[in-house]
């Protein structure tokens, strides 16, 4: 809602100001009292609006029109909503009678009701305007000559700061030549001692290196020969184990030849025939000696000549055969 309130200052400057509020109802729902306050005030629009209107001319009424040109939404919301005892301006107003609360202000426009107090306070402002600016200006000159002011200094600064730089330099150069010209009328001896101590000195340190690189090389060689070495014996061990394999597998193979060729003869030729022909040989030695009418007969051979001593007491005795004695041959009974 808007309203147009016209006040006074205490140096009687009227103004029309034009306010515009925010409103709402806070009403506990479970209390059907305070429901029913909604109805009891039929127009709480311009009762609220009177009653803002005369707590803002009041409080506007004490101030000067300077002071409430400067600080109008301060002294508004302070008559409207009111302020604690720490001066801290409160944020609601409230109407217990249908409980209307009034949460914002908006102050759209201050105007005076005079034309001349218009005029003049047209002219005010205008004149704030431009002592804002010509101060504005005046401070922005000021601030630009502080600043040249301050750059100047500091180029002078730097510049004798160079200046004692470029003086010690040129001391430390001069110092610098005097001492090169000692080093170079007195150093030359010196340096040439130093090129042969360094000759020597890399001379003997490239003796070192060769015989490091010898000794690696020699080691390289050694090793090689040992690798080589391991590697012939193992080809060799495997060489002899195949052929170590290829005997056995021969073998085996030769064996089980055999073996075969032996049970495949036994098993052609049959064991009744292979019992005749072992029988045969004695059968017929006997068959022999029958025909011969041969009752006994001692077999002996050349080189053993038969003992009859050691032979009957053999007989008689039955002791053992003396050592170092020998007999050889086979007695038959027929």
């Amino acid at each position: 809602m808007t309203d147009v309130v016209t006040v006074e200052t205490s140096d009687h400057a009227r103004l029309a100001l034009q306010l515009s509020y925010n409103w709402k109802f806070e009403v506990d729902h479970t209390k059907p009292d305070e429901a029913a306050k909604l109805f009891q005030v039929p127009d709480f629009v311009g009762d609220a609006c009177k009653a803002i209107a005369s707590q803002v001319r009041g409080c506007v009424a004490a101030c000067t029109f300077d002071d409430f040109h400067r600080n109008s939404a301060k002294i508004i919301r302070r008559a409207v909503f009111g302020q604690d005892e720490n001066g801290k301006i409160g944020n609601t107003l409230h109407f217990s009678a249908n409980s209307l609360v009034i949460t914002n202000i908006d102050i759209q426009s201050v105007e005076p009701v005079d034309q001349r107090t218009r005029d003049s306070l047209q002219k005010s402002v205008q004149l704030a305007i431009e002592i804002t600016t010509n101060s504005q200006e005046a401070s922005a000159r000021h601030e630009a000559q502080r600043i040249e002011q301050q750059a100047k200094g500091k180029l002078d600064r730097q510049k004798i700061t160079d200046e004692a730089l470029a003086e010690a330099a040129r001391k430390e150069l001069l110092s610098l030549q005097a001492k090169s010209a000692a080093v170079e009328s007195t150093g030359q001896a010196t340096a040439e001692a130093k090129a042969r101590a360094e000759a020597a000195n890399i001379e003997g340190q490239a003796e070192v290196t060769q015989a490091k690189l010898k000794s690696e090389a020699a080691k390289i060689l050694a090793q090689a020969e040992f690798n080589q070495m391991i590697a012939k014996q193992k080809h060799d061990i495997e060489h002899q184990r195949s052929l170590n394999d290829l005997e056995i597998n021969k073998s085996r193979s030769l064996a089980e030849i055999e073996s075969n060729k032996f049970a495949e003869i036994v098993a052609s030729i049959g064991p009744n025939t292979i019992k005749a022909i072992s029988q045969a040989g004695p059968e017929l030695q006997a068959k022999l000696l029958q025909g011969l009418g041969l009752k006994s007969m001692l077999i002996s051979d050349g080189t053993s000549p038969i003992n009859l001593f050691n032979t009957a007491h053999g007989l008689i005795g039955g002791g053992s055969q003396p050592s170092g004695s020998s007999q050889s041959g086979i007695q038959l009974d027929v």
